[in-house]
Protein backbone atom coordinates (compact mmCIF):
# COMPACT_ATOMS: atom_id res chain seq x y z
CA UNK A 1 0.00 0.00 0.00
CA UNK A 2 1.34 3.72 -1.15
CA UNK A 3 1.71 6.47 1.39
CA UNK A 4 -0.91 8.39 -0.47
CA UNK A 5 -3.81 4.86 0.25
CA UNK A 6 -2.08 5.02 4.26
CA UNK A 7 -3.28 8.58 4.15
CA UNK A 8 -6.84 8.29 2.43
CA UNK A 9 -7.34 5.23 5.21
CA UNK A 10 -6.58 7.37 8.21
CA UNK A 11 -6.90 11.35 7.01
CA UNK A 12 -5.64 14.24 8.52
CA UNK A 13 -8.89 15.85 8.44
CA UNK A 14 -11.77 13.96 10.43
CA UNK A 15 -14.67 12.85 10.17
CA UNK A 16 -17.91 13.50 12.75
CA UNK A 17 -17.98 10.84 15.54
CA UNK A 18 -19.63 7.70 14.25
CA UNK A 19 -21.67 5.09 16.34
CA UNK A 20 -19.70 1.84 17.82
CA UNK A 21 -21.96 -0.23 15.25
CA UNK A 22 -20.89 2.36 11.82
CA UNK A 23 -17.38 1.46 13.13
CA UNK A 24 -17.36 -2.09 13.59
CA UNK A 25 -19.14 -1.72 9.92
CA UNK A 26 -16.15 0.31 8.23
CA UNK A 27 -13.91 -1.95 10.09
CA UNK A 28 -15.38 -4.95 8.24
CA UNK A 29 -15.57 -3.08 5.16
CA UNK A 30 -12.05 -2.37 4.87
CA UNK A 31 -11.03 -5.97 5.41
CA UNK A 32 -13.71 -7.67 3.65
CA UNK A 33 -13.03 -9.34 0.60
CA UNK A 34 -14.73 -6.75 -2.13
CA UNK A 35 -13.73 -7.42 -5.45
CA UNK A 36 -14.40 -11.65 -4.74
CA UNK A 37 -17.98 -10.32 -3.86
CA UNK A 38 -18.04 -8.11 -6.67
CA UNK A 39 -17.41 -10.57 -9.14
CA UNK A 40 -19.70 -13.03 -7.50
CA UNK A 41 -22.08 -10.38 -7.85
CA UNK A 42 -21.60 -9.71 -11.48
CA UNK A 43 -21.56 -13.10 -12.38
CA UNK A 44 -25.32 -13.60 -10.68
CA UNK A 45 -26.59 -10.77 -12.37
CA UNK A 46 -25.57 -12.03 -15.58
CA UNK A 47 -27.08 -15.45 -15.00
CA UNK A 48 -30.45 -15.66 -17.55
CA UNK A 49 -33.75 -15.85 -15.27
CA UNK A 50 -36.39 -18.09 -16.30
CA UNK A 51 -38.85 -15.60 -18.16
CA UNK A 52 -42.10 -16.67 -16.33
CA UNK A 53 -40.17 -15.56 -12.93
CA UNK A 54 -38.82 -12.09 -14.41
CA UNK A 55 -41.74 -9.93 -13.62
CA UNK A 56 -41.91 -11.34 -10.27
CA UNK A 57 -38.32 -10.95 -9.79
CA UNK A 58 -38.13 -7.33 -10.62
CA UNK A 59 -40.83 -6.17 -9.16
CA UNK A 60 -39.58 -7.18 -5.72
CA UNK A 61 -36.26 -5.91 -6.67
CA UNK A 62 -37.76 -2.50 -7.50
CA UNK A 63 -40.26 -2.68 -4.34
CA UNK A 64 -37.37 -3.13 -1.79
CA UNK A 65 -35.10 -0.11 -3.59
CA UNK A 66 -38.12 1.97 -5.01
CA UNK A 67 -37.18 1.81 -8.42
CA UNK A 68 -40.20 3.30 -10.71
CA UNK A 69 -41.41 1.03 -13.18
CA UNK A 70 -43.45 3.14 -15.16
CA UNK A 71 -40.63 4.50 -16.85
CA UNK A 72 -38.65 0.93 -18.09
CA UNK A 73 -38.86 1.10 -22.00
CA UNK A 74 -39.71 -2.48 -22.15
CA UNK A 75 -41.99 -4.89 -20.53
CA UNK A 76 -40.07 -6.80 -17.39
CA UNK A 77 -40.18 -10.04 -19.09
CA UNK A 78 -38.16 -8.62 -22.26
CA UNK A 79 -34.92 -8.39 -19.20
CA UNK A 80 -33.29 -11.46 -19.23
CA UNK A 81 -30.72 -11.14 -16.37
CA UNK A 82 -30.46 -8.43 -13.75
CA UNK A 83 -27.70 -7.20 -15.65
CA UNK A 84 -29.79 -6.03 -18.07
CA UNK A 85 -32.97 -4.73 -16.19
CA UNK A 86 -30.51 -2.67 -13.70
CA UNK A 87 -29.12 -1.03 -16.94
CA UNK A 88 -32.87 -0.98 -18.62
CA UNK A 89 -33.32 2.84 -20.97
CA UNK A 90 -35.82 4.99 -20.04
CA UNK A 91 -39.18 5.69 -22.26
CA UNK A 92 -38.85 8.06 -24.94
CA UNK A 93 -39.35 11.74 -23.20
CA UNK A 94 -38.69 10.19 -19.43
CA UNK A 95 -36.04 12.60 -18.84
CA UNK A 96 -36.35 16.17 -21.27
CA UNK A 97 -32.62 17.42 -22.04
CA UNK A 98 -32.54 21.24 -21.06
CA UNK A 99 -32.18 23.34 -24.45
CA UNK A 100 -31.22 26.25 -22.66
CA UNK A 101 -28.00 26.91 -24.78
CA UNK A 102 -25.80 27.81 -21.87
CA UNK A 103 -26.48 25.38 -19.60
CA UNK A 104 -24.87 22.29 -18.08
CA UNK A 105 -27.45 19.51 -17.47
CA UNK A 106 -27.19 16.87 -15.06
CA UNK A 107 -25.59 13.66 -16.65
CA UNK A 108 -27.30 10.76 -14.38
CA UNK A 109 -29.96 10.26 -11.71
CA UNK A 110 -28.98 10.56 -8.42
CA UNK A 111 -28.67 12.18 -5.16
CA UNK A 112 -26.40 15.19 -4.74
CA UNK A 113 -23.66 13.90 -2.27
CA UNK A 114 -21.07 16.98 -2.56
CA UNK A 115 -20.52 20.51 -5.09
CA UNK A 116 -18.15 23.53 -4.91
CA UNK A 117 -14.86 24.30 -6.28
CA UNK A 118 -11.34 22.54 -6.25
CA UNK A 119 -9.98 25.29 -4.39
CA UNK A 120 -5.87 23.97 -3.80
CA UNK A 121 -7.08 20.56 -6.03
CA UNK A 122 -8.89 19.72 -3.41
CA UNK A 123 -12.61 18.13 -3.14
CA UNK A 124 -15.14 17.91 0.12
CA UNK A 125 -15.95 13.78 0.11
CA UNK A 126 -17.89 14.33 3.00
CA UNK A 127 -18.28 16.78 6.16
CA UNK A 128 -14.70 16.76 7.79
CA UNK A 129 -13.34 14.87 5.12
CA UNK A 130 -11.59 16.36 1.21
CA UNK A 131 -9.32 14.47 -1.04
CA UNK A 132 -7.01 15.36 -3.83
CA UNK A 133 -7.80 16.28 -7.24
CA UNK A 134 -4.56 14.45 -8.58
CA UNK A 135 -5.29 11.25 -6.48
CA UNK A 136 -8.92 11.33 -8.40
CA UNK A 137 -7.41 11.95 -12.13
CA UNK A 138 -3.48 10.59 -12.08
CA UNK A 139 -2.90 12.67 -15.34
CA UNK A 140 -0.63 15.60 -14.47
CA UNK A 141 -1.79 17.97 -17.13
CA UNK A 142 -5.90 17.12 -16.21
CA UNK A 143 -5.71 17.58 -12.53
CA UNK A 144 -3.86 20.92 -13.43
CA UNK A 145 -6.42 22.09 -16.17
CA UNK A 146 -9.22 21.46 -13.50
CA UNK A 147 -7.77 22.71 -10.45
CA UNK A 148 -9.66 25.67 -8.76
CA UNK A 149 -12.46 24.50 -10.71
CA UNK A 150 -16.38 23.86 -10.34
CA UNK A 151 -17.29 19.91 -9.39
CA UNK A 152 -20.41 18.16 -8.73
CA UNK A 153 -20.60 14.62 -6.84
CA UNK A 154 -23.35 12.18 -7.90
CA UNK A 155 -24.81 8.89 -5.80
CA UNK A 156 -26.34 6.65 -7.85
CA UNK A 157 -28.51 4.51 -5.62
CA UNK A 158 -29.98 1.03 -6.54
CA UNK A 159 -32.88 2.69 -7.08
CA UNK A 160 -32.08 5.01 -9.73
CA UNK A 161 -31.06 4.93 -13.80
CA UNK A 162 -28.13 3.81 -14.30
CA UNK A 163 -26.94 4.91 -17.71
CA UNK A 164 -24.79 8.37 -17.98
CA UNK A 165 -25.23 10.82 -20.69
CA UNK A 166 -23.18 14.20 -21.87
CA UNK A 167 -23.85 17.06 -19.91
CA UNK A 168 -22.54 19.24 -22.61
CA UNK A 169 -22.45 19.36 -26.52
CA UNK A 170 -19.02 18.65 -27.60
CA UNK A 171 -16.42 15.85 -28.78
CA UNK A 172 -14.66 13.11 -26.68
CA UNK A 173 -10.89 14.27 -26.71
CA UNK A 174 -10.34 10.76 -24.43
CA UNK A 175 -10.26 8.52 -21.54
CA UNK A 176 -8.49 7.95 -18.65
CA UNK A 177 -9.32 3.87 -16.73
CA UNK A 178 -7.94 3.97 -12.86
CA UNK A 179 -8.16 0.32 -11.44
CA UNK A 180 -8.74 0.44 -7.61
CA UNK A 181 -10.49 -1.47 -5.37
CA UNK A 182 -14.20 -1.21 -4.22
CA UNK A 183 -15.58 0.33 -1.56
CA UNK A 184 -19.15 0.72 -1.30
CA UNK A 185 -19.66 4.54 -2.15
CA UNK A 186 -22.29 5.26 0.27
CA UNK A 187 -23.02 8.08 2.64
CA UNK A 188 -21.58 5.42 5.60
CA UNK A 189 -18.82 4.75 3.56
CA UNK A 190 -17.92 8.44 2.68
CA UNK A 191 -18.35 10.08 5.76
CA UNK A 192 -15.70 7.67 7.53
CA UNK A 193 -12.97 6.44 4.36
CA UNK A 194 -10.89 9.10 3.58
CA UNK A 195 -9.58 9.52 0.12
CA UNK A 196 -12.71 6.74 -0.89
CA UNK A 197 -13.44 7.95 -4.87
CA UNK A 198 -9.16 8.11 -5.09
CA UNK A 199 -8.85 4.76 -4.02
CA UNK A 200 -11.90 2.95 -6.12
CA UNK A 201 -11.59 2.14 -9.60
CA UNK A 202 -12.51 4.90 -11.97
CA UNK A 203 -12.89 5.30 -15.47
CA UNK A 204 -12.40 9.55 -16.32
CA UNK A 205 -14.41 10.69 -20.34
CA UNK A 206 -12.80 14.20 -21.19
CA UNK A 207 -14.58 16.22 -23.65
CA UNK A 208 -14.12 18.98 -24.90
CA UNK A 209 -17.35 21.91 -24.91
CA UNK A 210 -18.59 25.05 -25.27
CA UNK A 211 -17.82 25.30 -21.68
CA UNK A 212 -14.24 24.16 -21.67
CA UNK A 213 -12.84 21.02 -20.81
CA UNK A 214 -15.41 18.65 -18.70
CA UNK A 215 -14.19 15.80 -16.90
CA UNK A 216 -16.74 13.15 -15.75
CA UNK A 217 -15.51 10.25 -13.70
CA UNK A 218 -17.30 7.36 -13.18
CA UNK A 219 -16.41 5.59 -9.83
CA UNK A 220 -16.88 2.02 -8.84
CA UNK A 221 -18.22 0.33 -5.67
CA UNK A 222 -18.96 -2.92 -3.98
CA UNK A 223 -20.81 -5.33 -6.46
CA UNK A 224 -20.36 -3.35 -9.32
CA UNK A 225 -19.64 -6.06 -11.88
CA UNK A 226 -18.20 -3.39 -14.82
CA UNK A 227 -18.41 0.18 -16.43
CA UNK A 228 -19.12 0.32 -19.87
CA UNK A 229 -18.90 3.52 -22.59
CA UNK A 230 -20.68 3.87 -26.06
CA UNK A 231 -17.70 5.68 -27.51
CA UNK A 232 -14.79 2.53 -27.38
CA UNK A 233 -14.17 -0.76 -25.85
CA UNK A 234 -12.06 -0.04 -22.41
CA UNK A 235 -12.50 -2.90 -19.99
CA UNK A 236 -12.71 -2.19 -16.59
CA UNK A 237 -13.08 -5.38 -14.63
CA UNK A 238 -9.44 -5.18 -13.95
CA UNK A 239 -7.77 -7.05 -10.60
CA UNK A 240 -6.03 -5.24 -7.96
CA UNK A 241 -5.14 -1.90 -7.51
CA UNK A 242 -2.85 -1.79 -10.56
CA UNK A 243 -0.99 1.20 -11.93
CA UNK A 244 -3.09 3.87 -13.74
CA UNK A 245 -3.50 3.54 -17.60
CA UNK A 246 -2.64 5.85 -19.93
CA UNK A 247 -4.31 8.68 -20.44
CA UNK A 248 -5.71 7.95 -24.44
CA UNK A 249 -6.17 11.05 -26.58
CA UNK A 250 -8.19 10.53 -29.74
CA UNK A 251 -6.88 11.61 -33.40
CA UNK A 252 -10.74 12.16 -34.80
CA UNK A 253 -12.30 12.92 -31.56
CA UNK A 254 -15.82 11.25 -32.01
CA UNK A 255 -19.18 14.48 -31.85
CA UNK A 256 -21.43 14.15 -28.81
CA UNK A 257 -24.97 16.11 -28.53
CA UNK A 258 -25.91 16.77 -24.57
CA UNK A 259 -27.72 13.90 -23.42
CA UNK A 260 -26.19 11.55 -25.75
CA UNK A 261 -25.62 8.32 -24.12
CA UNK A 262 -22.02 8.38 -22.18
CA UNK A 263 -22.21 5.08 -21.18
CA UNK A 264 -23.45 2.77 -17.80
CA UNK A 265 -22.58 1.39 -14.62
CA UNK A 266 -23.85 -2.36 -14.31
CA UNK A 267 -24.77 -2.04 -10.81
CA UNK A 268 -24.40 1.55 -9.20
CA UNK A 269 -21.98 3.70 -7.74
CA UNK A 270 -20.87 7.52 -8.21
CA UNK A 271 -20.24 9.94 -11.24
CA UNK A 272 -18.30 13.07 -10.29
CA UNK A 273 -18.28 16.34 -12.99
CA UNK A 274 -15.20 18.50 -13.19
CA UNK A 275 -14.65 21.89 -14.80
CA UNK A 276 -11.84 23.91 -15.50
CA UNK A 277 -11.99 27.27 -13.46
CA UNK A 278 -13.93 30.14 -14.66
CA UNK A 279 -15.97 28.55 -17.36
CA UNK A 280 -19.31 27.90 -15.09
CA UNK A 281 -21.18 28.75 -12.02
CA UNK A 282 -23.17 26.41 -10.27
CA UNK A 283 -26.82 26.12 -9.48
CA UNK A 284 -28.09 26.31 -6.20
CA UNK A 285 -28.25 22.97 -4.91
CA UNK A 286 -28.71 21.37 -1.39
CA UNK A 287 -26.64 17.89 -0.53
CA UNK A 288 -28.86 15.38 -0.46
CA UNK A 289 -30.75 16.81 -3.54
CA UNK A 290 -32.71 14.70 -6.29
CA UNK A 291 -31.52 15.13 -9.89
CA UNK A 292 -32.25 13.95 -12.75
CA UNK A 293 -30.66 13.32 -16.11
CA UNK A 294 -31.74 16.36 -18.32
CA UNK A 295 -31.96 18.80 -15.74
CA UNK A 296 -29.92 22.30 -15.62
CA UNK A 297 -26.78 21.60 -12.92
CA UNK A 298 -24.39 24.30 -14.16
CA UNK A 299 -24.36 27.73 -16.34
CA UNK A 300 -21.98 28.50 -18.82
CA UNK A 301 -20.17 31.72 -18.04
CA UNK A 302 -18.98 33.61 -20.82
CA UNK A 303 -18.37 33.48 -24.45
CA UNK A 304 -18.77 29.52 -25.68
CA UNK A 305 -15.21 27.86 -26.18
CA UNK A 306 -14.61 26.48 -29.75
CA UNK A 307 -14.93 22.67 -29.44
CA UNK A 308 -11.25 21.73 -29.79
CA UNK A 309 -9.67 24.31 -28.76
CA UNK A 310 -8.56 22.37 -25.51
CA UNK A 311 -7.94 19.50 -26.85
CA UNK A 312 -5.08 21.24 -29.44
CA UNK A 313 -3.43 23.31 -26.53
CA UNK A 314 -2.79 20.12 -24.52
CA UNK A 315 -1.30 18.17 -27.52
CA UNK A 316 1.71 19.50 -26.87
CA UNK A 317 1.69 17.93 -23.51
CA UNK A 318 0.93 14.74 -24.48
CA UNK A 319 3.81 11.94 -25.28
CA UNK A 320 3.84 9.07 -27.48
CA UNK A 321 2.13 5.74 -26.31
CA UNK A 322 4.27 4.47 -23.45
CA UNK A 323 4.54 8.15 -21.96
CA UNK A 324 2.18 10.23 -20.27
CA UNK A 325 -0.86 9.78 -22.33
CA UNK A 326 -1.26 8.29 -26.44
CA UNK A 327 -2.96 8.87 -29.51
CA UNK A 328 -6.17 6.58 -30.57
CA UNK A 329 -7.29 6.98 -34.04
CA UNK A 330 -10.94 6.49 -34.58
Amino acid sequence: MSHDDHENLHPTSRPAATSRRDKVLIRLLRWAPKRAFSTVVGFAARRPIPRALRARVYRTFAHRVGANLEEVEQDLADYPTLDAFFTRKLKPGARPISDDADAIVCPCDGTIAESGLAGGGRLIQAKGIDYRLKGLIPDPEAHARFEGGAYVTIYLAPRDYHRVHFPAEGSVNGFQHVPGAVFPVNRLAAANIGGLFTLNERLVTFQDSPAGEIAVVMVAATGVGHMTVTYDAVETRRRGRGRPGERVRYGSPPSVARGDELGAFHLGSTVILLFEPGRVKLLPMALGQRVHLGEPIARRIGAPVTVGATREAAAGASASRGGAGSSHGR
